[in-house]
């Protein structure tokens, strides 16, 4: 699976990644981090962009700060043109917590694996806050 990393999670995405690796689960899962750079997007690049990037790619978007109000908002976005068949947007809920705390860090991990592993299961949910 194919995550689009928001440019403000890099260095974040790099530990999760990093734990995900120490863990074994690259041997057994297909997991693959992108940034924006890679897909050519702009930092300042609409959540409605973002969101058809992510879809039109088969990538899940991982985010922390996407907004929720406004026209171009993720939640705006995700209520006008999520389907059945879109790819659920993963939100980490504490970026601080994410760093500070190995526990939370690791619950995210768990968190992002039990959702990958069951994919099928959280096709068109929109949203989900991990841990």
């Amino acid at each position: 699976m194919i995550f689009l990393i928001d440019h403000n999670l890099e260095g974040h995405a790099l530990i999760l990644l990093g734990n995900i690796a120490n863990q074994g689960w690259l041997e057994l899962l297909p997991i693959r981090f992108v940034t924006f750079k890679e897909m050519e997007l702009s930092i300042d690049s609409s959540d409605r962009m973002v969101w058809r990037i992510a879809e039109a790619n088969q990538m899940i978007l991982m985010t922390a700060n996407r907004s929720m109000k406004g026209e171009e908002s993720l939640e705006q976005v995700l209520r006008e043109e999520n389907t059945p068949n879109s790819l659920p947007v993963i939100t980490i809920g504490s970026l601080d917590r994410l760093l500070d705390e190995r526990d939370y860090r690791n619950r995210c991990v768990d968190r992002l694996l039990e959702i990958l592993l069951d994919i099928e299961n959280y096709m068109g949910v929109g949203r989900l806050f991990i841990p």
